[in-house]
C-alpha cells in the first residue's frame, strides 16, 4: 500500500509541469492567506511582548479601587506617603522606601506621516529611575531635577516627528526641550517621554498622583505583606498588583481584538483558498482520468489514488505557506507600529510560522478531500474511455 501511494504521488508531482498555471493558483492563494494571517498575528505578538517586558514581577503598582488602568486612578499625597511606608517595599541605600508616586500626561504630537496624535509623558522623580534599572540613556543627557526638560524613548523618536535632541515638546506652560534619548529594551515605556515629576505636576497644576510604583523586597511573601497591609487600612481604598499581572490584564482586551481581527480576515481568505483548491483539484482529477484508470487497471487501489490527490494539494499549500511566511517575515518582523500611545515592534515568531503551516495544511486537506474521493470512486472503464 505504501509503495503504491509513493508511486502514484510521484507521478502526480511529475505531472505538475503540465498543470503549472493551475497549480500556481493554489501556491499563490495560500501564500497570500498565510502572509496576511501571520502579519496580523505579528501585531498581537509584538504588542504582548512590549507589554510583558514592561511588567516586572519585582515591582508592584498601587492605584485607586475600581479603576481599570493607571490613567483613571487618583491618589492623594497623603495616601501615597502611607502606601510607601507599607511592609514589603524594598529600602534604598539611604533607608527610604524604593517607591514613588507617578503622574502621566498627554501632550499633542505628530507622527512622522503628519497624522496628529498624542504622546505619554511620565513624571518620575529620581526614585523612579532607580525603580527601572532597564532604563539606559543612549544619547544626550538626563533631565535635571526641577528643570523643564524631557528625555525621549527610542521608539517614540522613531515614530514621532520633532523628537530629536534639541527639539521641543508642547506643554501647558510652554515648550520643553528634549535633552536625551533612552532605551528600555523595547517595552512600552520606550514609546513615551520622561520628565521630572514635580516640575510636570506644576505645569499641569496637579497635586495628586495617579499611582504608586514600588520595588518589592527580596522576601518571597513581600507582595502578600504589601497587599495585606494596604487592605487592612480602611483609609486606603486601593488595589495592589504585581506590575507584570497589571500589564497582562491591561492588554487582554487588545490581545483579543488583534487576534479576532487576524483570524476573521485570515478565515475569510482561507475559505476562498479552500474553494480555489477544490476547483483546481477537481480539474486535475478530470485531466488525469485516463492516467487514474490505467493505474487502477494495473492493480493500484482506490486509497493510494485518493492519498496522491491529497498529497499533491498539501505539497502545493506547503510551498505557498513557506513563501507567505517568508514575505511576512521580510516585510513585518521588527518593523515598528503604534496602537494609541503604545509603540512596539511587530514579531514574526517561529510559533506563528508553525501556526500558518497548520492552517495551510488544514485548508488544503479540506479542499482536496472531495476531489480525492471522486478520484478514488472513478469507474475504471469510464476513466479508460476518457479523452
Amino acid at each position: 500500500m505504501l509503495k503504491q501511494i509513493a508511486a502514484v504521488t510521484f507521478l502526480n508531482i511529475k505531472s505538475l509541469r503540465g498543470r503549472l498555471w493551475s497549480s500556481l493558483v493554489i501556491v499563490v492563494g495560500m501564500a497570500c492567506v498565510i502572509a496576511v494571517l501571520i502579519s496580523m498575528l505579528s501585531l498581537n505578538a509584538g504588542y504582548v511582548e512590549s507589554e510583558m517586558k514592561a511588567g516586572d514581577p519585582g515591582r508592584a503598582i498601587v492605584m485607586s479601587n475600581g479603576r481599570e488602568d493607571e490613567f483613571q486612578s487618583r491618589l492623594t499625597r497623603d495616601q501615597a506617603a502611607i502606601i510607601m511606608e507599607a511592609p514589603g517595599i524594598r529600602k534604598d541605600s539611604d533607608g527610604a522606601p524604593l517607591a514613588e508616586g507617578e503622574v502621566p500626561i498627554f501632550p499633542p504630537a505628530f507622527r512622522k506621516t503628519g497624522i496628529p496624535t498624542f504622546v505619554t509623558v511620565q513624571g518620575f522623580e529620581p526614585k523612579g529611575l532607580k525603580l527601572r534599572p532597564e532604563l539606559k540613556l543612549v544619547a544626550g543627557r538626563m533631565f535635571r531635577s526641577g528643570a523643564e526638560e524631557v528625555i525621549v524613548g527610542r521608539a517614540a523618536q522613531n515614530q514621532l516627528a520633532g523628537m530629536q535632541i534639541g527639539d521641543k515638546v508642547s506643554f501647558p506652560n510652554g515648550a520643553w526641550p528634549i535633552v536625551g534619548v533612552f532605551s528600555t529594551g523595547g517595552d512600552i515605556l520606550e514609546g513615551q517621554l520622561i520628565a521630572d515629576r514635580d516640575t510636570l505636576m506644576g505645569a499641569v497644576k496637579r497635586d495628586d498622583f495617579n499611582t504608586v510604583m514600588a520595588r518589592l523586597d527580596a522576601a518571597p511573601d513581600a507582595m502578600d505583606k504589601l497587599k495585606a497591609a494596604l487592605a487592612a487600612n480602611r483609609a486606603l481604598p486601593v488595589m495592589t498588583e504585581r506590575q507584570s499581572a497589571y500589564y497582562e490584564h491591561l492588554s487582554a482586551d487588545n490581545r483579543a481584538l488583534f487576534t479576532a481581527v487576524a483570524y476573521t480576515a485570515g478565515g475569510i481568505m482561507a475559505l476562498g483558498a479552500m474553494f480555489g483548491a477544490l476547483n483546481i483539484m477537481v480539474g486535475a482529477v478530470r485531466a488525469r482520468r485516463q492516467e487514474i484508470g490505467t493505474l487502477r487497471a494495473l492493480g493500484f487501489g482506490a486509497l493510494p489514488v485518493a492519498v496522491s490527490v491529497v498529497s499533491e494539494c498539501l505539497l502545493l499549500a506547503l510551498t505557498g505557506t513557506l513563501i507567505g511566511s517568508a514575505i511576512a517575515w521580510l516585510m513585518f518582523n521588527g518593523s515598528q507600529t503604534a496602537y494609541w500611545d503604545t509603540l512596539f515592534d511587530l514579531k514574526v515568531t517561529p510559533g506563528l510560522i508553525g501556526l500558518g503551516i497548520l492552517w495551510a495544511l488544514a485548508v488544503a486537506l479540506l479542499g482536496s478531500l472531495a476531489p480525492a474521493i471522486r478520484a478514488a470512486r472513478l469507474p475504471i472503464v469510464e476513466a479508460l474511455r476518457a479523452t
